[in-house]
């Protein structure tokens, strides 16, 4: 339980934030359900008769659907995330964080509802579309709702745990997928797509019951309901020094921003936001580079290519090591920081892939010998992954973005992770597989990966800025102060924005360094001045 032991000295409780947050993320099921079933049913020989328009494959002389068609099958979820997510922004600064995960889960159940219903190729790519859109929402909103409940010292664990929920639902998606491969009728797809009403209704139901954010709530003028809110988060008194304390501080910190202007989507890509922005946006990217999706969209069909017996059994095992792997990161994230963490990862996920595409395209993946260390190496490879750069990025990105501009700048990190996320779905089945006009590359496409995570540990030491232990209103001074990424690990806040929004007006076009030190020397004068009456009245 160290996990969850709160500072010494915190004054009330952190369970009632770690609950919510923990419930919260329990979206992730449905973006890792959703993402994980389309593999084990374009696996499926049902379904691939069923949906199939005239292809027969040569290598198994079966009905079956092409190349262009799977990609399209898969890669069209991703756009409709693209969207989704970038949609997410508005309706999550309009109605609220709360009330955008409950229209997202409505949009969800569409898609569903469409692909369950499906018996051609035109009607099941909407449902994935539909599906996808509110996958997106709920992609970017679960970080942003996380983020702006937790208690700094365990914020990472918890927007961690989002992940840990999308690798449970890719986990559960392979077991669905494994018991109904088998089946003869609709019911081999349909059932494991039907399952996902569950898990949109648990979401559902209990976003009845969550708090609005305190943040939503200062953002949208309402301090007294941000103190209620941010009273059952914490378990203390609404007019307790401690809560008072940090109400006082978000709200500081948003006047502060307010009165540098108005934020547009346009300012989140000048100067400091820019660079938050781009880091935000090339981690999301890089993190499905790193090619952790070829395993779950295209693993069944790639181990099946490869001659690989039970393929759906080694799914199914690498989803079970995806989810296990992950509950270490959740503590490593806050022991080791972000930076290092995701150092760890980048490197041995390096490792991995280029010893998957040595062995599979010098010994081949007929040779059993080679078979078993290709599988072995992939499982060590989600291991890293799983680890470190799976929950690591939603960290990050939840955490590197002022109030005024948070809502925008996510949506848009997300959105690059589904726009990469879609590239790599519609390409895959013409890099990996066999046939006319495809590259046909097979265990050599892990060279691509692998180079990728080689740059991913360059960007990480360049860019990425260590924000363990940071309140998000400290994470402004952090990027405020300090100039390159690899000097930010052991910064020390220092700025007080209660103190900062004493500074005139006039002056809240300088830098934040620059408004802690007028504020400094405000103070100063004023202490000076006290002692001075102090002599004279003596």
């Amino acid at each position: 339980m160290g996990l969850f032991k709160k500072p010494e000295g915190t004054a009330g409780s952190a369970m009632p934030a770690i609950l919510v947050g923990l419930f919260v993320a329990f979206g992730g099921v449905l973006f890792g359900y959703d993402t994980g079933t389309i593999g084990g049913i374009l696996g499926m020989q049902y379904w691939r008769n069923e949906f199939s328009t005239g292809y027969v494959n040569t290598k198994d002389n079966m009905k079956d659907v092409t190349a262009a068609q799977t990609s399209e099958i898969v890669s069209i979820l991703s756009a409709g995330t693209f969207f989704g997510a970038l949609t997410a922004a508005p309706i999550a600064d309009l109605v609220g964080r709360r009330l955008g995960l409950v229209a997202s889960d409505v949009v969800f159940c569409l898609g569903v509802v469409l692909q369950t219903a499906a018996t051609d190729i035109p009607m099941f790519v909407a449902g994935r579309f539909f599906a996808g859109y509110g996958v997106g929402m709920i992609s970017a909103t679960i970080p942003l709702y996380q983020s702006e409940t937790s208690p700094k010292w365990i914020r990472g664990a918890v927007v961690g745990a989002y992940q840990l929920a999308i690798t449970i639902g890719l986990l559960l998606a392979a077991i669905v997928d494994n018991a109904t491969k088998n089946r003869t009728d609709t019911g081999a797809y349909r059932i494991p797509i039907a399952v996902q009403f569950a898990w949109a209704l648990v979401l559902f139901l209990g976003c009845i019951f969550l708090p609005e954010t305190p943040r939503f709530r200062i953002k949208q003028g309402r301090p007294e309901k941000a103190a209620k809110s941010l009273s059952r988060l914490r378990r203390l008194d609404i007019d307790h020094p401690a809560l008072l304390e940090e109400l006082a501080e978000i709200t500081a910190n948003h006047e502060y921003e307010l009165s540098l202007g108005k934020a547009t989507y346009l300012d989140c890509f000048r100067g400091n936001l820019g660079k938050r922005l781009f880091t935000g946006c090339a981690l999301q990217a890089l993190q499905q580079l790193t090619g952790v999706n070829f395993i779950f969209y295209y693993g069944t069909s790639f181990f099946q290519n490869s001659g690989i017996n039970s393929p759906f059994i080694v799914s199914m095992i690498t989803s079970a090591i995806n989810v296990a792997s992950t509950f270490p990161g959740l503590y490593l994230v806050e022991k080791w920081g972000r930076r290092n963490l995701l150092l760890f990862g980048a490197i041995g996920m390096a490792v991995c892939q280029f010893i998957v595409a040595i062995t599979g395209t010098v010994a081949g993946t007929e040779n059993m010998s080679a078979q078993r260390a290709l599988i072995a190496f992939v499982c060590i490879y989600i291991f890293f992954f799983a680890c470190s750069w799976g929950p690591v990025a939603w960290v990050v990105t939840g955490e590197i973005f002022p109030l005024k501009v948070r809502a925008k700048s996510l949506s848009m990190t997300t959105a690059s992770n589904w726009l990469l996320n879609w590239a790599i779905g519609y390409a895959t089945p013409y890099l990996v597989n066999p046939g006319p006009g495809n590259a046909d590359l097979g265990a050599k496409v892990f060279f691509i990966w692998g180079g990728c995570c080689f740059i991913c540990i360059f960007f990480v030491w360049t860019m990425i800025y260590e924000t363990k232990g940071l309140a998000l209103e400290q994470v402004d001074e952090l990027y405020g102060k300090v100039a390159h990424a690899w000097k930010s690990p052991g910064f020390v806040p220092t700025v007080s924005f209660q103190d900062v929004q004493d500074v005139d007006a006039g002056k809240r076009h300088m830098s934040l360094a620059q408004a802690e030190d007028a504020a400094y020397r405000k103070r100063s004068v004023a202490h000076f001045e006290g002692q001075a009456e102090k002599v004279m009245e003596a």
